[in-house]
């Protein structure tokens, strides 16, 4: 079965959706409601997006990424819940960063990996091109880092949520589909890649 034929798979779906919403949650819920029940709906979507049978399983570097985030979230935690709270966004990018430097040196590159999903028989000419790709999402996440975490030394819930709910959403949304506009007409100029 090819990967545009496989069916949504409605819990993984929601549990994104959630995560993606959580920083906007904590701009808003640590005025309301403190920073423990955000950290403790963080952690949970974290778990349950390990733990909950799927069609797609998570793939080991991703499952990594999400541990290393729910321990760092709660490690702070322990000693200023607010920080955690406001921390997950950077711990996010710092790990997604992380697990695609790994495959540079351990290929395939993350890239690849998910190329191969959509085109399991990708040629060398493509394994490049994804390397590259690769190399652009690491400078991407190194950068969200660090204004993700600029946005929390800042203090302001407003901005930070402002960048760490939508900018940064927007941006990797653009990156996303600079690169896609870009490999589409790479192809047509080559053929698949």
């Amino acid at each position: 079965m090819s990967f545009s034929a496989r069916r949504p798979d409605p819990w993984a779906t929601a549990l994104t959706i959630a995560m993606l919403l959580i920083p906007m949650a904590t701009a808003i819920g640590l005025r309301w409601i403190g920073p423990w029940p955000i950290i403790v709906a963080l952690v949970g979507c974290i778990a349950a997006r390990i733990l909950l049978p799927r069609a797609v399983p998570v793939p080991l570097a991703m499952t990594i990424c999400l541990v290393a985030v729910a321990a760092g979230v709660l490690a702070v935690g322990t000693v200023a819940p607010d920080l955690a709270a406001r921390l997950y966004p950077v711990f996010m990018s710092v790990t997604m960063l992380v697990a695609f430097v790994v495959t540079l040196f351990r290929p395939p590159s993350m890239i690849e990996r998910f190329a191969r999903i959509m085109e399991p028989d990708l040629d060398m000419r493509g394994v490049r091109y994804t390397r590259k790709v690769t190399y652009v999402w690491v400078g991407f996440f190194a950068l969200n880092a660090i204004v993700a975490l600029w946005t929390v030394q800042q203090g302001d819930l407003f901005y930070w949520g402002l960048y760490n709910g939508f900018i940064s959403y927007l941006l990797a949304g653009s990156l996303f589909a600079i690169e896609f506009t870009v490999r589409r007409r790479v192809r047509a100029r080559n053929g698949p890649a």
